[in-house]
């Protein structure tokens, strides 16, 4: 069984245009790393004779990260932005997420900034910022 651990996590998102070479995402929140939504698989459909049918779709994969106020890594978001507004459009991203203590990677393709959290909340101390990248594709293979 492998260990349940976060702490070991690697995340290395590229964005083109921006960073080609990808970055190391760093200062994650303490208790809310990142979240990969569940997503609709298939359309069904009831008919009149109580048979049910089905079929495949496709849908984005809705993925969240929350850093630390002080994360080194809100640069990378805000110079994403940044970009995208001097240049008045997207910039596609790609990233690789690995967890070593489940012995797996992911592979994230074709993303696009969909929430960015301009400035922190503040409460008794700062909170952490959020983002959420919408995916087109997520595959998982062994380490």
């Amino acid at each position: 069984m492998g260990s349940l651990t976060a702490v070991n996590s690697i995340i290395v998102l590229s964005v083109a245009g921006v960073f080609p070479q990808g970055q190391q995402l760093s200062g994650y929140s303490a208790d809310d790393v990142f979240d990969v939504d569940q997503i609709d698989v298939a359309e069904t459909s009831m008919g009149i004779d109580g048979l049910l049918s089905g079929g495949l779709i496709y849908t984005v994969i809705p993925w969240s990260i929350s850093l630390q106020a002080n994360s080194p890594s809100n640069d990378v978001f805000d110079q994403w932005y940044a970009y995208q507004k001097t240049v008045g459009d997207v910039a596609v991203a790609s990233m690789q997420v690995a967890l070593p203590g489940l012995g797996y990677k992911w592979v994230y393709s074709n993303g696009f900034l969909k929430k960015y959290s301009v400035a922190p909340n503040v409460k008794k101390i700062v909170q952490p910022r959020k983002y959420t990248i919408e995916w087109n594709t997520i595959g998982v293979s062994p380490m």
